[in-house]
């Protein structure tokens, strides 16, 4: 179901790990950010659209995980975009059909196995290179992009509504993971991806995380300030008292401590950083 968060902003959450895809409103129909995730959810959010008379006219996806590139037929064929990078890592990425195979196995792990729908992932084209905002007719969507949690990287301001869309940062159940695989020095990067988005969204009254609860007055600030603590703490060697870890965490999301151990472990072994105190 489409909830509206912010002026012509609406937001439909999947029941998988709190996803979120969010809806733009321009005068002839929407922008379609990270839509996803089941082939059901998917198919509502189509319906619910087509309810409104609102024809999807662009799409863009914020990062080239799989979870955030994925389409279905009846949302209809508007251009999807990405940043060039992103969609350079896609086209790296999914090169045939063996690599789709691969995500489906995986989540034969999950209880979405079998009802994600693969046949439209990732096709989307790379917006050339220093691209500023999206393209398309309704409110100036300004990209972000960096290197903080996945190759190219776009977090994404609407700025005349007051709405962060933040990607895979900024989230109240996800402590922040950084791209250990694609960068030399991930800490920083996901450092300075945390200055970028301070400096241009003081603004913004609603910040939406890729997954998580939207946010609401004063919650952007507050949340880059959780995000920025805890990058510090794996940083410096610290224990990150982050209430998203341990006892303090949501039910349910117990996991997400063992998303902060992997990292402290993978941080150690590239040099020191992030060894679990002694």
């Amino acid at each position: 179901m489409l909830r509206q968060v912010a002026e012509g902003v609406l937001v439909h959450e999947s029941e998988f790990v709190q996803s979120n895809a969010i809806v733009v409103r321009g005068p002839a129909g929407v922008l379609l950010i990270d839509p996803g995730v089941t082939g059901s959810e998917l198919d509502c959010l189509a319906g619910d659209l087509r309810e409104l008379g609102l024809p999807v006219v662009a799409g863009f996806s914020t990062h080239p995980d799989w979870d955030h590139l994925l389409w279905h037929a009846r949302l209809g064929e508007a251009p999807r975009y990405g940043t060039a990078r992103c969609a350079a890592t896609v086209r790296d990425q999914l090169p045939d059909a063996d690599a789709k195979k691969r995500i489906a196995d995986h989540l034969l792990e999950t209880e979405i196995a079998g009802q994600v729908p693969m046949d439209l992932l990732g096709d989307i084209t790379g917006l050339p290179a220093g691209t500023e905002r999206i393209p398309w007719d309704g409110p100036d969507v300004r990209i972000i992009e960096h290197q903080a949690h996945a190759p190219g990287h776009a977090a994404l301001l609407i700025e005349e509504r007051g709405v962060l869309v933040a990607g895979d940062m900024l989230s109240d159940v996800l402590v922040p993971m950084l791209d250990l695989d694609g960068t030399t020095d991930p800490i920083e990067d996901y450092l300075t991806a945390l200055r970028l988005i301070e400096g241009v969204a003081g603004g913004a009254e609603v910040v939406v995380p890729g997954h998580g609860s939207v946010g609401g007055p004063g919650q952007v600030r507050a949340r880059i300030e959780l995000d920025r603590a805890y990058v510090l703490a794996l940083r410096d060697g610290r224990e990150p008292g982050d209430p998203r870890l341990g006892p303090s965490a949501r039910p349910g999301w117990e996991w997400v401590s063992d998303i902060h151990e992997g990292q402290l472990q993978r941080l150690a072994r590239r040099g020191g950083r992030g060894e679990p105190p002694r």
